[in-house]
């Protein structure tokens, strides 16, 4: 009997402990137990993006990747000074991280972070020029072609394209899907058809000046590098009485929501999946903690949102898909 007795005292214990460990508001000190893992289970997050306008939700989708695995996100703002971004690796190695993510406002490539070779680096809406890190970025030319595609398929042939500067890899990128896809048609460009330019609203009304105003055809379409671009030709073509989607269809690129809706019409955009750019990212870090090796720059799918600034093709009774997207791209 005594050892029944024993043996429940015994199974009830731990019961005790942790009832009275609630009552005195113990915690578990995570230092501690991060000694005794070896994981601190957080993530440095390193931006370069001072707005917030690609960091936001490519935070948002690494947050709820790495969320489910209980690993916090320390998040930095390098404002793209090189000595601010040393003391925030430094501050992030200190904390012994398991890892670091680097994020910016364009996917261009950068200098690699220098940062110890045992801690996991992943580059997402970034790269850089080391062929073993691990790098994720928007298919900028799939998703050039997704826009220019569309709006072949609503009976347009005269294409114009009016982006950003090209010393931008994605300009270029949007710029070579665009021309692929036209020749694929067999229609060219005409002279004059694509304008680089700057980031701006102001430049996309300058645009149209240039494509309006002059001997050759006008264009039936304008494909922008920016929804930013594309408000200002929506804005240039109103005021010019050129009719939107009527006389001329427009597609942007970004889906800014707040830019897209507040276009008039509604502008149709060229998506980049931001949150599930930053989702994959943090699955990718995941692999590298867990020792996997992942490597290469990796091109993730963009999608076109149909809005009511296309139109549809007269020749068809069935509108076009309210969405449209590109198969995924291999690793390079």
């Amino acid at each position: 009997m005594t050892e029944e007795l024993e043996s429940e005292r015994t199974q009830r214990e731990p019961e005790r402990v942790i009832a009275a460990a609630s009552e005195l508001g113990f915690r578990p000190n995570d230092l501690a137990q991060s000694l005794h893992r070896g994981q601190t289970l957080t993530v440095g997050l390193i931006s370069t993006d001072a707005f917030g306008r690609f960091t936001i939700p490519i935070m948002e989708g690494i947050e709820e990747c790495l969320s489910d695995s209980r690993m916090a996100v320390l998040m930095c703002n390098a404002t793209d000074d090189p000595a601010r971004e040393a003391r925030h690796v430094e501050q992030l190695m200190g904390k012994r991280v398991d890892g670091v993510i680097v994020t910016a406002r364009r996917a261009d490539k950068r200098q690699k972070l220098s940062i110890p070779a045992h801690v996991p680096v992943v580059y997402v809406f970034s790269q850089t020029d080391d062929e073993d890190a691990c790098c994720l970025v928007p298919d900028d030319e799939g998703g050039a072609r997704l826009a220019t595609r569309h709006l072949l398929s609503l009976g347009r042939t005269r294409i114009a394209h009016v982006t950003g500067p090209e010393r931008f890899e994605a300009v270029r990128l949007r710029r070579d899907g665009y021309l692929k896809t036209l020749a694929k048609a067999g229609l060219t460009a005409p002279e004059g058809y694509y304008l680089p330019g700057v980031w701006s609203e102001g430049w996309g009304r300058e645009a149209v000046a240039e494509l309006f105003n002059r001997r050759l055809p006008p264009p039936d379409a304008v494909f922008c590098g920016s929804d930013q671009i594309a408000r200002g030709v929506a804005d240039a073509l109103r005021e010019s009485g050129i009719a939107v989607p009527d006389a001329v269809s427009l597609v942007g690129f970004d889906n800014w929501e707040i830019i897209a809706g507040a276009t008039r019409p509604p502008l149709s955009s060229v998506d980049m999946n931001l949150v599930e750019l930053g989702r994959e990212g943090g699955r990718r870090m995941l692999d590298l903690i867990a020792g996997k090796k992942r490597s290469g720059v990796e091109r993730l799918p963009c999608t076109l949102v149909v809005r009511q600034s296309c139109g549809r093709n007269p020749y068809r009774r069935s509108p076009p898909a309210a969405e449209a997207t590109w198969p995924r791209s291999e690793a390079v």
